[in-house]
């Protein structure tokens, strides 16, 4: 059992580290979203949320909510139970002393919600 939610795990996050700073590594993931012709809906700086609600919180987060609508509008025509993972989120964080981007995996999404699917997902890559 244990094993297998790691296995899971490891299907639906990708995850990489960087030796960019935090702030370069948010103003670089922005460019790369408007190149990746993908939209940049919103992004929540989870320190400065947590603050307003009275919670410290010291680690360096910020989540990238981000959609390429062709995509999207092809997965939703198939499935609108996705639409509950629309849209996509980056999350751009500290660790120690590394700065690392984590998201899920559109294709370990879909993968794991529609596994009755005759078609395959595509393979997908971080728009960075």
């Amino acid at each position: 059992m244990f094993h297998d939610t790691l296995r899971e795990r490891e299907n639906m996050l990708f995850k990489m580290e960087t030796t960019k700073g935090f702030e370069q590594v948010c103003q670089d993931l922005e460019k790369a979203v408007v190149n990746n012709k993908f939209g940049g809906m919103a992004i929540h700086n989870l320190n400065e949320t947590m603050k307003k609600k009275g919670v410290e919180f010291d680690h360096p987060c910020r989540t990238f909510e981000v959609c390429n609508p062709h995509q999207a509008k092809m997965v939703l025509e198939r499935n609108m139970d996705l639409s509950s993972f629309l849209p996509c989120r980056i999350s751009v964080f500290v660790e120690g002393e590394r700065v690392s981007l984590a998201t899920l995996k559109p294709t370990g999404i879909v993968s794991s919600t529609c596994r009755s699917s005759s078609r395959s997902p595509r393979k997908w890559r971080m728009p960075l």
